[in-house]
Order: C-alpha cells, then sequence, then structure tokens
C-alpha cells in the first residue's frame, strides 16, 4: 500500500501539469483579456469585467510591479490587437502590457507561473488589489460551510435512507419515498433556493431567515453560544437547497447496491446459519454494498464545491470560493482563476487517494498495489 500512495503521489504532478497547461492554452485564445478591461474602463465603457470594481486608479496601481504569467491576447505593443485600443498611444498600452506581464512570450509566462505554484505563489489579483492566496483564504470558510454540512446531511440522510428502501423494497414506504426523491430530482437546488427565499426569507410569505451572508455584522459582539446559532441561522436556507437537489442520486445509488448485495448467495448462507436480518445487513450487506457508494464520494463532495455552490452562493449572497472562480472567469482575473484551479484540481486529486484507501480499510480484500496506480 505505501508503494501504491507513492506512485499515486508522483502520478498528481503530471496530471496537475497538463491540467493546468491545457487550461493555458485555452486562455491564450479567449477573446478580452485583462488589457482590454483596463482600456474599457479607462475610456468609461460599462463592462462586465470592470464595472464590478470601483476601486478608482487602485485597479492599475495594483497591478504594477506584478510578474506577467498570462495572456489572453498575446504580446506585443500593436493598438490593433486590443478592441477598443484605437487611436491609444502606443507606449501607453505597451505600459498597460507591462504592468500586466503580457510583455513576456507565452511559454515564459507558463513556466513561470508554474514555478511560483509550487511554492503556492499565485500572485495577486488583477482587479481587486489583493494576493490570490489571502483571497482564496478569505473565501475558504463559506465554500468549507457550504460544502462540508451539505455533504455531511446528504450521507446522513441518503444512506439510512436507501438501506431502508431496499429492505422494504415494493412497500408502501418505498413508494412514497421515491415519490420524495423524484421531486428531488425534478427541483434544480437553484430554483428550490428560489422558492426558500419566497416562502421563509422574507419573499412573499416568512421573514424567518437572513438572506444574505454567513454571519450577522454583530456576530462578533455575540456569546459564543449565540454565533453557532447566528451561524447555522444563515446556513439553513443555503444548505436545504443543496442537500434537496444532492440526495436523491445517492439514496438511488445505496438502494440499488444493497438490494444487489441481498441476493447474492453468500447472504442467503448467512441467514441459513441462523443469523439475525441486522447482523446480515451490516455485518455482511454492509461492507460489500458501501464500496460504491465510497467510490462516489470524491465526486459527489468536489461536486457540491464546484458546481452545486456556485449559484448557491449566487442566489443567498455568500461571498465563496465558487463564486469567486466564476467571477475571475468573466473578469480575466487571471491570478485568481489559475489559483482556484489549482487549489481545485489539487483538492480533488488528494480527496480521490483518500477514497480509494477508504475503499482498501473497509475491505481488505481490494489491492489496488496488485492492480497499478491509477490516474
Amino acid at each position: 500500500m505505501p508503494a501504491y500512495i507513492l506512485r499515486r503521489l508522483l502520478l498528481m504532478i503530471p496530471t496537475l501539469f497538463g491540467i493546468i497547461l491545457l487550461n493555458f492554452c485555452i486562455v491564450q485564445l479567449a477573446p478580452g483579456g485583462p488589457v482590454e478591461q483596463m482600456i474599457a474602463k479607462l475610456q468609461g465603457m460599462d463592462v462586465s469585467a470592470t464595472a464590478r470594481f470601483t476601486g478608482g486608479g487602485s485597479d492599475v496601481a495594483g497591478a504594477q510591479g506584478m510578474e506577467g504569467q498570462f495572456s489572453s491576447s498575446g504580446s506585443g505593443s500593436s493598438t490593433g490587437q486590443y478592441r477598443g485600443a484605437q487611436g491609444l498611444d502606443p507606449e501607453f498600452i505597451a505600459s498597460l502590457e507591462k504592468q500586466f506581464g503580457f510583455d513576456k512570450p507565452a511559454h515564459e509566462r507558463f513556466w513561470l507561473m508554474l514555478k511560483n505554484y509550487i511554492r503556492f505563489d499565485f500572485g495577486e489579483s488583477y482587479f481587486q488589489d489583493k494576493r490570490v492566496i489571502d483571497l482564496l483564504l478569505e473565501k475558504m470558510p463559506v465554500s468549507i460551510s457550504l460544502g462540508l454540512w451539505t455533504t455531511l446531511l446528504i450521507y446522513l440522510i441518503s444512506i439510512p435512507l436507501g438501506i431502508k428502501k431496499a429492505v422494504r423494497d415494493g412497500s408502501a414506504f418505498d413508494v412514497w419515498t421515491s415519490g420524495a426523491i423524484i421531486v428531488g430530482y425534478a427541483i434544480p437546488g437553484f430554483l428550490f433556493a428560489i422558492l426558500l427565499i419566497v416562502v421563509f426569507a422574507g419573499g412573499t410569505y416568512l421573514d424567518w431567515f437572513p438572506l444574505r451572508g454567513l454571519v450577522s455584522e454583530n456576530w462578533q459582539e455575540l456569546s459564543w453560544p449565540a454565533r453557532i446559532a447566528d451561524y447555522f441561522w444563515h446556513l439553513t436556507l443555503p444548505i436545504a437547497a443543496m442537500v434537496i437537489s444532492g440526495f436523491a442520486g445517492l439514496t438511488i445509488l445505496t438502494k440499488n447496491s444493497f438490494l444487489e448485495e441481498i441476493n447474492k448467495q453468500y447472504v442467503l448462507t448467512a441467514r441459513a446459519k441462523g443469523l439475525t436480518e441486522s447482523r446480515v445487513l451490516y455485518k455482511h450487506v454492509f461492507r460489500n454494498a458501501m464500496l460504491i457508494v465510497i467510490a462516489g464520494f470524491p465526486a459527489a463532495l468536489m461536486g457540491i464545491f464546484l458546481t452545486g455552490a456556485l449559484l448557491i452562493e449566487t442566489i443567498f449572497s455568500l461571498d465563496g470560493l465558487g463564486l469567486l472562480g466564476y467571477e475571475a472567469t468573466l473578469n480575466r482575473d487571471y491570478p485568481v482563476m489559475f489559483g482556484t484551479l489549482y487549489i481545485f484540481t489539487l483538492l480533488g486529486l488528494v480527496i480521490k487517494l483518500v477514497s480509494d484507501i477508504m475503499l482498501t480499510w473497509i475491505d481488505p480484500r481490494i489491492d489496488f498495489q496488485s492492480q497499478g496506480a491509477r490516474a
């Protein structure tokens, strides 16, 4: 097992390299880079990448001194390659390119980026005048709160429910709970979030829950019990919206996995030996049936972090990593874009490795080492 873990860790290096390289190449072809965004702002145009930031000259000042790593427009100082740059002094355009670091060839920017990323140095945001690592640390508590609590609740609900449905397959309980699962499949999380806001957050009916933020403005002034209550008070609606859209798939997966195992010969043999139904279910069936559920844990967790939380963070005004990465993509804030990509990719690879280790812990018969390291 240690040799397998070492191989997996070594495989992370080319995997991470390939993902960063592919996205870097795609970015070179994307129009509307930071130089064009800055030109548009200086000319008073209301574009999505700059209208959100109103810090005056701090945008340009924050770009000074940055070492170039990213570009979507190539290098050079010709005004013809940037939209809206016609008639501007080429020396001014060249100074913008230098400030954003686009005066270097693409391969130099890429290798400089990799060199800095090894040290977890992601540079500074183009438009927020902050170090990327500081932005990530600032937004991380929101995403961790949403991801961990949602994943925990989904598994606490789905696994017992799926086992119960498998044991009572075809009963009235199975039929009625299947109706709830169909509703979970049919209603997207963001639509259910809007419904919760309308009903419980002062939209039309009740005003029981807050509509924005992770905690109240006076959170620091509250006692610790009040702080905990305030924290969960703000999380109730966002987590409810994410759980309703996430529990259905895992419940069906758990039920089908248990149904497949229940009908196998070793279960019939265990029952013939006089073992109780609960002992057969949780001693023999559970270990085998849960393998596929655990194998899907990394994808479920990363899905909640990357995609599930994005719209929820936007709807409930929760300033987390999902919203940060999405806005960075729209605004062509390349240091933030690639910084979040690097962190999420690395986190996903590590979680997948942890998942494989958990599989061998639950069922020692699984031997990944004999199968060779998987990418």
